[in-house]
């Protein structure tokens, strides 16, 4: 990868949800600079120095890179950014009333490091969105599938099969994003929502479908194939 790639990875363009932690935060700093300059106070001075890491932490936090998705229509992308924490059999989330058969579920963790924006796994329509209220334990703990605050989005394939992504809230984050509808037409790799601050992503295949990727593999969002359709 070159210099210029990997800085466009660091230096992307913010996404719409960073908008009010940078106005915030730069109104914050701005102040507590005119402040300690005119006041000449020290106190004020260094939490100038804050708001600004803060500031310099939201644009990083909440950067969102273009990514190269597959042109293949037979795979299932990355839904998000992280690391892999579990991939096993278990029967899909009981809001999208999707059956109860085991499928795989392939669990992707985020950290707050990692580029938070969700997106579509494999082209086809929004069949259902479902939000569940719960707890924040830490994301990487398997419990949280089933116990942590989450929203579930249920996919239908152009071949009528279906698949589930679920964004699932951790220990910081405390806000969930899902920016899509019920009915809509999406392409895979499209941006479907984000979560912040550190999270989880599972996405559940269709049935008689194998997973190509294990526990400890780094995902990139969009751009990783998780499974051939």
């Amino acid at each position: 990868m070159s210099l210029l790639s990997s800085l466009k990875l660091v230096v992307s363009r913010p996404h719409p949800e960073a908008r009010p932690f940078l106005l915030a935060s730069g109104v914050a700093t701005t102040l507590a600079y005119l402040a300690g300059a005119r006041l000449r106070c020290p106190m004020l001075r260094r939490a100038g120095h804050a708001g600004l890491g803060f500031f310099g932490f939201c644009l990083y936090f909440f950067r969102d890179p273009e990514r190269v998705t597959p042109s293949r229509s037979d795979v299932a992308v990355a839904p998000a950014d992280g690391h892999i924490v579990s991939v096993e059999k278990v029967a899909p989330p009981k809001e999208l009333d999707m059956g109860t058969t085991p499928v795989w579920r392939i669990a992707t963790f985020l950290s707050v490091l990692d580029v938070h924006v969700n997106r579509i796994p494999a082209a086809g329509t929004v069949t259902r969105i479902a939000y569940h209220p719960g707890l924040f334990l830490n994301a990487s703990l398997d419990k949280a599938s089933e116990q942590n605050e989450r929203n579930a989005l249920s996919l239908t394939l152009p071949d009528g099969r279906m698949l589930a992504v679920v964004q699932i809230a951790g220990l910081v984050a405390r806000r969930i994003v899902c920016s899509v509808k019920e009915g809509e037409k999406l392409e895979a790799g499209e941006r479907f929502g984000l979560i912040r601050f550190g999270s989880r992503t599972d996405l559940y295949l269709p049935p008689g479908v194998e997973p190509l990727v294990a526990v400890g593999q780094t995902m990139v969002g969009g751009e990783t194939v998780m499974a051939r359709l």
